[in-house]
């Protein structure tokens, strides 16, 4: 699996003339790394057959191209310096390979069964007691949507009502996300293996009516963000087929319901089990990964 970038975001707000000594800047940056790119490339393909001529090769810095184009002395010399740094970096990365996660020894493992209320319950009872934050704000939001609709289309009142409806709808996706990037950290430190169905959320969403609270807790995102949490460790997420009978099997005699309704919240089979139909499924699930793991 590739990594994802880590990245951290910070709001800037400069003023016209700090505007336009950054625009300036990252002009100049831009046009030192494509010279010196250009360079590498020509002196790469002048000399790949000299290993040694290519390692004792000296390539221009930024202080030469200061002399041929003296607008770029206009800006920041740390700024142009950076880009010889990371086209430096670039070459490097391209000669090299990429690092490879050591897979760890799969001791504990974890089923988990989606939740359309809790985001989850898992093969041990537990719940993720997602705070549901759509809906905690609907009010908040239709009645900041009221007054939206009440305002004069293209008028400063109008512009500012905008942006309060989205900041109102940026503050729960923040929410919701710093939830899930909790909740995944959690599992992806305690367990070596999550097993979860691969779950065909958009259709579940149609198809059960259900749109609202699918979208609103947020499931693939945090299976995204489980995946890759899991990966730096060098641990697996485990997808189970979606047709997977997990919630109609008992956990303890293997025996499958014909029919289950959503309304039935206690799972009760003939054998004498009795388990809360969603801790049942997650342990069947969490079964079946470990079938597929070959440590069952």
């Amino acid at each position: 699996m590739n990594m994802p970038n880590k990245a951290y975001k910070f709001r800037l707000y400069p003023t016209q003339e700090q505007e336009q000594l950054l625009a300036k800047t990252f002009g100049c940056v831009r046009f030192v790394y494509n010279k010196m790119l250009e360079e590498r490339i020509h002196i790469y393909e002048k000399l790949k057959d000299d290993k040694e001529a290519l390692k004792q090769h000296k390539f221009p810095t930024p202080a030469k191209y200061k002399r041929d184009f003296p607008w770029l002395k206009e800006v920041d010399s740390l700024a142009l310096a950076n880009a010889q740094l990371n086209l430096q970096k670039a070459f490097t990365n391209f000669f090299s390979y990429e690092h490879q996660p050591v897979p760890k020894e799969i001791e504990n493992v974890v089923g988990l069964d989606f939740s359309m209320n809790t985001l989850y319950v898992d093969s041990e009872g537990k719940r993720a007691n997602y705070p549901r934050f759509y809906r905690q704000a609907l009010e908040k939001l239709a009645r900041a949507q009221r007054v939206l609709s009440r305002r004069r289309k293209g008028s400063n009142r109008w512009h500012k009502q905008r942006l309060t409806v989205a900041k109102l709808h940026e503050k729960i996706a923040n929410q919701r996300q710093d939830f899930l990037h909790q909740a995944s950290r959690q599992l992806a430190n305690r367990y070596d293996a999550v097993v979860i169905e691969d779950l065909n959320m958009k259709g579940m969403a149609q198809a059960l009516h259900f749109g609202q609270s699918v979208h609103d807790n947020g499931w693939g995102m945090f299976t995204f963000f489980l995946q890759y949490k899991l990966a730096e460790q060098g641990k697996k997420l485990i997808k189970i087929d979606k047709w997977f009978p997990s919630s109609k099997m008992c956990s303890c005699c293997g025996r499958v319901k014909v029919s289950l309704s959503l309304s039935e919240r206690l799972f009760c089979c003939a054998c004498g089990f009795v388990a809360d139909r969603d801790t049942n499924a997650a342990i069947n699930i969490k079964k079946e990964g470990l079938k597929q793991l070959g440590t069952a």
